[in-house]
């Protein structure tokens, strides 16, 4: 089998259609890929709506585990998976047509690792035909993961790459469980083990801004673990620049991984000016960026964060009197809320 398709399924009745009619929707035989669908533990339809499609589609099957998150939904399909080549997309997200037959083509012909694609946000659940001609069917030059973040850098999602199962298992990569990020950790990781890697410029992913996402709730506590968890994956990133930095690597490459790193922070600390974070808390966070040197971010602004916003942020983020200036300010209007 050539591919499996991987996705973890949570409370999403109103997109899994959609989204599996995409995966249907492609120029590739039934038995040359499975769509893995790992419920982790809906209460709502989204089940329902899926076995619906299992009577005349064979390669559609259904696992179904206790709730435990996206990452330990992901590492079941990682487990259960057949193909030679994996691919994640999320619930909501969907597929132009018949665009991964020409993907696992480019992927074959070059022996590639990982082969990555375009993507394209929309509030649309019906942007099914791709914009791609026949020019934009040339992959990149192929080239080692390292080399390939210097050239390109690369987005944190998993949803707009395809990576082959064999690497995966020789790297003895899992997604991390209970922690948001997970994304991130696992695609430097995959990127960095990576020999052979390209890009072909087909548009391919659409993902769907949907209300209510896991990056927008502004629930309590929710809003608290996603500012622990990008600490987390700031301090995750701290041995793999090391070891960047002891093998003298790419760089660009290494440029670009401690942006990343300090997007993290940066992002965590813009967050925790609208929180509820307690002061002792937030000095400990302060202290533990410093102490892995992603803080004072001074790798942060460059051709992906620029602008006249991102640098009075810096400014003040590395302020801490002034950051703690504009924390009291605000933070006494949001526990009257």
């Amino acid at each position: 089998m050539k591919l499996s398709i991987i996705i973890p399924v949570y409370n999403v009745e109103k997109y899994i259609a959609y989204c599996l009619d995409s995966l249907l929707n492609q120029n590739l035989r039934g038995d040359e890929y499975e769509i893995l669908i790992i419920d982790d533990g809906s209460k709502d339809n989204s089940v329902l709506i899926a076995r619906n499609y299992l009577d005349k589609n064979k390669n559609i099957h259904i696992h179904s585990q206790k709730n435990a998150g996206v990452g330990c939904a992901r590492n079941t399909g990682l487990d259960l998976a057949k193909g030679e080549y994996i691919y994640f997309i999320d619930p909501d997200d969907y597929l132009a047509a018949n665009i991964l037959g020409e993907i696992l083509n480019k992927c074959y012909e070059n022996s590639l690792d990982i082969l990555t694609f375009n993507s394209k946000s929309t509030i649309s659940s019906k942007m099914y035909n791709s914009t791609s001609k026949n020019e934009d069917l040339i992959i990149s030059k192929v080239m080692s993961g390292e080399d390939y973040i210097g050239e390109y850098g690369y987005a944190n999602e998993v949803w707009w790459y395809i990576i082959k199962k064999e690497l995966v298992s020789k790297l003895r990569l899992r997604f991390i469980k209970g922690r948001w990020m997970e994304d991130a950790i696992f695609t430097i990781n995959i990127f960095l083990g990576a020999n052979c890697m390209a890009h072909l410029p087909i548009d391919a992913h659409r993902h769907v801004k949907a209300p209510g996402s896991a990056m927008t709730n502004r629930d309590r506590e929710h809003f608290l673990k996603v500012i622990f968890d990008n600490e987390n994956a700031a301090k995750t990133f701290k041995p793999i620049i090391d070891k960047l930095e002891s093998n003298k690597s790419n760089i660009k490459c290494l440029k670009f991984v401690k942006s990343r790193q300090q997007s993290f922070v940066f992002f965590m600390l813009y967050r925790m000016l609208f929180s509820h974070i307690k002061k002792d808390q937030m000095n400990s966070v302060f202290c533990n960026m410093k102490e892995i040197g992603a803080y004072p971010l001074n790798s942060f602004l460059g051709d992906r964060y620029k602008g006249l916003h991102y640098y009075i942020c810096v400014k003040i983020f590395n302020n801490r009197f002034l950051y703690s200036l504009v924390f009291k300010l605000l933070n006494p209007i949001l526990r009257s809320n």
